[in-house]
């Protein structure tokens, strides 16, 4: 087989009597395998697919390790070519595996690639989690084609350009397997959000591409594990974005990034404060509380991650501030953004 599709579950089995039989559908094809990480779930999901869908392969992890870990120690058992790493809220349109694996097979610096992921219950609309393909401004602010902030677009065929991204979601993204295991994968010391994003700016930085195949789509029902309104999701965004400069930013200007991030952090802090968020102000408090303790072990990881990079400037950043664009000048699309990225040959 050249293709493994997996899907990563922790106690999500409505989900998985959801969505998993579309995946089987639309997968269908001798060089492709369905594959089901199960983090130690106690629900009946491992029960249910193995009685509904005995062609879906299970491999039970035994606890729940994470999206990252999880998703790391299932890809180190895979021996395909090509593994796309797929939501369990997930519903691919059918034929949306060929034209991924021909973009890899057709651009051998491509570490990854992604589909267009649109809304599961408006498919007319881009999807929060990876729209058109993923982008970063130059303050480490992530932000999609398609999506800026909580604002996502109308497809309306606006973003049809196949092209080099700077990050694909993790809800679909295609990686080859064996590149990914000797990266060392996913962060763990994330656990959840962003971790792909990291991957993607850690693999850039040493040569590699991720692009955007508009010719394939993904329906993402979002938040099917972790609301987006969810305190513990404010809080591992607002911590792990800081992780991610640190790791990946070169220079003196990863700190200086840093202690600007430090200050607009706290103004979203009294942005949650004057909503009454106060679930949400105790998270990004919690956050930075975190990133201060662990600092000595992302320095280190830093050191042993600077030395491998060959490319440090990516036309994929923005230059600007997406957070200025949207809040102080009412930018909510990103066609309004004075951002070209780079294409693809």
């Amino acid at each position: 087989m050249k293709v493994s599709v997996v899907i990563l579950n922790w106690n999500t089995c409505a989900l998985i009597q959801q969505f998993l039989p579309t995946v089987v559908k639309n997968s269908k094809n001798p060089d492709i395998q369905v594959v089901v990480a199960d983090n130690g779930s106690t629900d009946d999901s491992v029960a249910w697919i193995k009685t509904h869908h005995p062609e879906v392969q299970v491999i039970e992890l035994g606890q729940n390790l994470g999206f990252a870990a999880g998703y790391n120690k299932a890809l180190s058992m895979i021996n395909t070519d090509f593994t796309v790493l797929l939501n369990s809220d997930a519903a691919p349109a059918p034929n949306w595996l060929p034209p991924l694996i021909t973009a890899m097979e057709q651009n051998p610096q491509a570490a990854a690639c992604v589909p267009v992921i649109k809304d599961y219950y408006q498919p007319d609309f881009f999807e929060y989690a990876g729209a058109a393909g993923g982008y970063i401004d130059k303050y480490g602010y992530p932000f999609c084609r398609g999506r800026l902030f909580d604002k996502a677009e109308k497809d309306s065929g606006q973003y049809q350009q196949p092209g080099s991204i700077f990050w694909g979601s993790g809800a679909a993204l295609v990686v080859r397997t064996q590149l990914f295991v000797a990266s060392g994968g996913l962060d763990p010391d994330f656990f959840a959000h962003m971790e792909e994003i990291d991957w993607c700016w850690r693999v850039k930085n040493q040569g590699h591409q991720i692009i955007y195949v508009p010719e394939s789509q993904v329906f993402h029902l979002g938040g099917g594990t972790l609301s987006y309104q969810n305190p513990n999701k404010t809080y591992l965004n607002f911590r792990n974005n800081l992780f991610l400069i640190l790791k990946n930013q070169p220079g003196y200007s990863a700190y200086l990034i840093l202690c600007l991030r430090f200050l607009l952090d706290f103004l979203a802090m009294l942005n949650f404060a004057v909503h009454q968020e106060w679930r949400n102000v105790l998270a990004v408090s919690r956050a930075h509380r975190q990133f201060c303790l662990q600092l000595r072990k992302y320095l280190k990881k830093r050191r042993q991650l600077m030395p491998l990079v060959i490319q440090q400037k990516h036309p994929e950043i923005y230059k600007g501030s997406v957070v200025w664009d949207f809040f102080g000048k009412g930018k909510t699309k990103f066609s309004q953004l004075n951002f070209n990225p780079a294409k693809t040959d």
